[in-house]
């Protein structure tokens, strides 16, 4: 049996980055609240790109499971708004 290299509960950080349009905050948002329930206030982070272009979010929440942080990855990556999950 293999031991996980996180401990959990745990903080940890999902950096997501989509093109700086109206709608990618509320979508990443939306799909955070979905799989964080207890997302707190000031748990998130947003940064313009230089140019403009891009924004990047960097979201640190208290992970509950392993599982739970594979659907959240998966949830986010999916989404045609999202450009990169890290």
């Amino acid at each position: 049996m293999t031991k996980n290299a996180i401990e959990f509960p745990c903080q940890f950080p999902i950096k997501i980055m989509g093109l700086a349009d109206l709608e990618f905050e509320g979508v990443v948002v939306a799909i955070l609240n979905q799989y964080v329930p207890d997302l707190g206030e000031g748990a998130i982070i947003i940064k313009q790109s230089a140019g403009g272009k891009y924004i990047s979010m960097t979201a640190t929440i208290r992970a509950r499971s392993q599982d739970q942080l594979d659907n959240l990855y998966r949830a986010l990556s999916g989404h045609p708004k999202v450009l990169m999950v890290l």
